[in-house]
């Protein structure tokens, strides 16, 4: 199950484009918490909290427990935006997890036993089809990541999502198809052209052959000179 971080945040009472900017000039960042069936909240957070958080990578499928001047409220980031010129964030949003319910996480897929993997050995290579898969989970046991054995694949063969055992409750949000995570790729095979090949059989410098047009005695003389 993915790790459950905190974060403390303060009330937002004014909201507009105003009000956000003078959010960000005190250092914090605007946020809204919804869902859940209870009203949405604004709310701001510290910004080098939140950067140090969505730079450690796995920002939208890590679960929070958020405390908003002592309530607490459990949640996952469904989105965030950066400043288009210092990529700083800039407003972030929170999903409301309650109990019993499920949602829409894009998991990040770990793939493993490359090392024994037979068309690995021969040259092959691993292409990941997926680096993710959107699935449906229980709000309250999100996966951190989905692991992809790929230590029996030959060249030319692949992993689908029917060959995964997903955790309980966790099934794909496409279920009409079987699709590839990743297939090992055949070795990159060195195609020699015409002109190469005629290069490779050139006589070397020095043993040219006699111009076209020159007689038999010429032909003899200039395949019987001594080479230097």
């Amino acid at each position: 199950m993915a790790e459950t971080k905190t974060l403390a945040a303060t009330v937002r009472s004014a909201g507009g484009k105003g009000a956000a900017r003078s959010v960000r000039r005190e250092g914090r960042i605007p946020a809204v918490i919804y869902g859940g069936g209870d009203p949405a909240q604004a709310i701001s957070l510290d910004w080098r909290e939140v950067n140090k958080h969505i730079y450690a990578g796995h920002f939208l499928t890590t679960i929070y427990e958020i405390d908003v001047e002592g309530g607490k409220e459990r949640v996952i980031p469904r989105d965030y935006q950066l400043d288009r010129i210092n990529d700083r964030p800039v407003h972030v949003d929170f999903l409301r997890l309650k109990a019993g319910s499920t949602l829409r996480v894009a998991i990040p897929v770990h793939f493993i036993n490359q090392d024994i993997s037979p068309g690995i050995k021969k040259g092959g290579t691993l292409n990941i089809v997926r680096h993710s898969i959107e699935l449906k989970v229980p709000a309250d046991a999100i996966p951190e990541a989905i692991t992809v054995d790929v230590g029996q694949l030959d060249i030319a063969e692949s992993v689908h999502i029917s060959a995964i055992t997903l955790p309980a409750g966790v099934r794909p949000v496409d279920t009409q198809h079987d699709f590839t995570i990743a297939t090992i790729a055949p070795p990159i095979a060195v195609i020699e052209t015409p002109a190469a090949a005629a290069a490779t059989t050139a006589p070397a410098a020095g043993g040219a052959a006699p111009a076209a047009g020159a007689t038999p005695d010429a032909k003899a003389a200039a395949a019987a000179k001594p080479k230097k």
